[in-house]
């Protein structure tokens, strides 16, 4: 079994930076994509960014250009670089990674960002 840890979340400014981090943890063969989804209250759960295995990246367009995924795959960490942040950057933020090869899923269970003055 793999579990998926994230912290970094907090609450900051408008403008401000903060850096997330998920490592996985557990008997791991492999890790494929890695992403980082958000959830803000009353919305649905979207996806932010994805990373492969190779280190190809997307991003949704509404954080292009101010968020950064990169991933440590010797330390099976995946982060999410946000710079800045706007008030509708709030939501819970969930690192998901999958591996292909036996069809499994893996969800963090969240950790929550703030954006507020």
């Amino acid at each position: 079994q793999v579990q998926l840890v994230e912290s970094g979340g907090g609450l900051v400014q408008p403008g401000g930076s903060l850096r997330l981090s998920c490592t996985a943890s557990g008997i791991i063969f492999r890790l494929d994509t890695m992403d980082w989804y958000r959830q803000a209250p009353g919305k649905q759960r979207e996806l932010v960014a994805s990373i492969s295995s190779g280190g190809s990246t997307n991003y949704a367009g509404s954080v292009k250009g101010r968020f950064t995924i990169s991933r440590d795959n010797a330390k099976n960490t995946v982060y999410l670089q946000m710079n800045s942040l706007k008030a509708e950057d709030t939501a819970v933020y969930y690192c998901y990674a999958n591996n292909r090869l036996i069809g499994h899923d893996y969800w963090g269970q969240g950790t929550q960002v703030t954006v507020s003055s």
